[in-house]
């Protein structure tokens, strides 16, 4: 039996998140703002690579919706972030 699609944008992702918490470390940087969001540029990078041109496997609507989901939270972080500098 064969690694699957599904499989392989599990590893990929698991990757993603390795690279950045290792960049991070070296970086002696623990932001978690900056980690969703790299975690949502790779979450949306996935989806789009893997999601085939005819078919929408249930892998990818639920990852559809986990990447909505995380451009709400994006769109949240943001409104903060220009509320701190009104504020200031």
């Amino acid at each position: 039996m064969g690694v699957t699609t599904r499989g392989y944008s599990v590893l990929a992702i698991f990757l993603w998140m390795l690279i950045v918490i290792g960049f991070m470390a070296l970086a002696q940087v623990v932001n978690l703002e900056i980690f969703f969001v790299l975690w949502l540029i790779g979450i949306l990078v996935i989806i789009e690579l893997t999601d085939p041109p005819f078919i929408e496997p249930r892998m990818i609507r639920y990852a559809k919706y986990l990447a909505a989901g995380g451009v709400i939270i994006f769109g949240i972080i943001v409104l903060q972030k220009i509320m701190e500098i009104i504020g200031s």
